[in-house]
């Protein structure tokens, strides 16, 4: 006999307004199962629509059509049986750590005795028996956040949904909070049949979940549904282990484009450009030359570099928008252009970047060319602008000109003056 979700999601589409333009498509066509049993990780990287999955799975936030079911009935807003644990800790200061977890269970009207023997209870199943009269002033990250999920396991949930839980805190404290959530999966202690983590940690996933649903590019969604068929505990160096991490840096370090040239993804004008200065390029195609040009495993470099997946990725992807690095099989090496301009000095390197920048980024091309054809050779950073909010949100739109700034004065393909919001070639060739 199939067995049963307890939670589907129908062809999911979220779409946010955008000022007069079109509306930013998030969420496409995204279909997904959760059943009893599991504990799912949602990994992506920063901007990939797995937290608005989160939401919407929990009743937070509408979809803009398709439909989530909870036990064949349709989700029309926050269910009883679905709880949720935030990164942020979101406890009100002013009241102590028991009245805080009761807050749920008073705005549904719970009486006053049962509700203080159920947060009695939470309180002692995540190990913060003896805190129940502290305020979350006399708490560390760790302990705070602990408030938070027996807040959440107070109301008795079916479904535990938790938003990057451990991203806030300190390396150690995760690693413990990670280990004391799969002892209380494992324990009989509470009514939760499944465990949804948002993360954009490719270990954490691996470490806590029974399957991961990788996150591509928003709004493409959905790159691929892996099982972990490794037993808890999990030994993050054990070669199944690994070879599960590799696997997923691969996965998340394709190109979601099919249109690539030689591995490469060819980008136009209107391309969400990573958030990365020309100073976090350099330094790492600096550290990079530690290698000597051989291919670096991306997790163990990672690791090497004390980098996250929305610290290293951002920057990988600049790299091979310039044409710098080589990225395969979740391995990354210099490029013959990486090489030379890695060895090079800090006026040579400035050539070779300028190079890359105007042939393989067409919106600098497009500003060097507007600013060569112009009798005064400038132009304000307004029209590029109103150019990029065609296919961009104001938001997306402002910082993708910010880093095409920041990449073409470093390259000194042109200038800029802060002060007047004017781009100009102060010294054309």
């Amino acid at each position: 006999m199939e067995k049963k979700p307890l939670i589907v999601v129908e062809n999911v589409n979220k779409s946010f307004k955008k000022s007069d333009r079109q509306d930013h498509l998030v969420l496409n066509e995204l279909n997904l199962s959760l059943y009893s049993g599991e504990i799912v990780a949602l990994l992506g990287k920063s901007g990939s629509g797995k937290s608005t999955l989160l939401r919407i799975i929990g009743g937070l936030v509408k979809p803009t059509s398709g439909r989530v079911l909870h036990h064949d009935q349709e989700l029309i807003g926050p269910a009883p049986g679905l709880a949720m644990v935030f990164q942020s800790f979101a406890l009100m200061p002013w009241i102590t750590v028991l009245q805080n977890v009761e807050l749920g269970l008073e705005a549904q009207g719970v009486p006053k005795q049962e509700r203080r023997n159920r947060a009695l209870k939470a309180i002692d199943i995540v190990g913060l028996d003896g805190f129940e009269s502290a305020y979350p002033k006399e708490l560390s990250g760790g302990m705070r956040q602990r408030v938070g999920l027996a807040r959440a396991l107070v109301v008795d949930p079916e479904i535990l949904l938790m938003d990057e839980p451990f991203s806030a805190l300190d390396v150690l404290t995760a690693d413990n909070l990670r280990g004391d959530l799969i002892d209380l999966w494992q324990s009989e202690n509470t009514n939760i049949k499944n465990i949804v983590i948002v993360t954009h940690n490719i270990e954490e996933a691996v470490l806590l979940a029974d399957r991961i649903i990788v996150f591509g590019e928003s709004p493409k969604n959905i790159r691929a549904e892996l099982k972990v068929d490794v037993a808890h505990p999990r030994n993050e160096d054990d070669a199944k282990f690994r070879k599960l991490v590799d696997h997923i840096y691969t996965l998340m370090t394709m190109p979601d484009s099919e249109t690539i040239d030689f591995g490469y993804k060819i980008i136009d004008i209107g391309y969400r450009l990573p958030d990365v200065q020309a100073s976090e390029i350099t330094g790492f195609m600096d550290m990079m030359t530690e290698y000597k040009g051989a291919k670096v495993d991306l997790p163990e470099l990672a690791d090497e570099f004390t980098m996250g997946v929305d610290d290293l990725f951002p920057i990988i992807e600049a790299l091979q928008i310039l044409r710098f690095v080589h990225v395969s099989h979740g391995d990354i090496q210099l490029s013959q252009a990486g090489k030379l301009f890695a060895d090079a000095d800090i006026l040579k390197r400035k050539k070779v970047f300028a190079s890359h920048l105007i042939k393989h980024v067409p919106l600098a091309r497009h500003i060097r060319r507007v600013l060569d054809e112009r009798h005064g050779q400038r132009a304000s950073e307004e029209r590029f602008l109103r150019e990029l909010e065609d296919y961009l949100s104001e938001d997306a739109a402002e910082r993708v000109l910010e880093t095409v700034i920041d990449w073409g004065r470093y390259a000194e393909v042109f200038a800029y003056d802060y002060n007047n919001g004017q781009l100009s070639l102060e010294n054309p060739d």
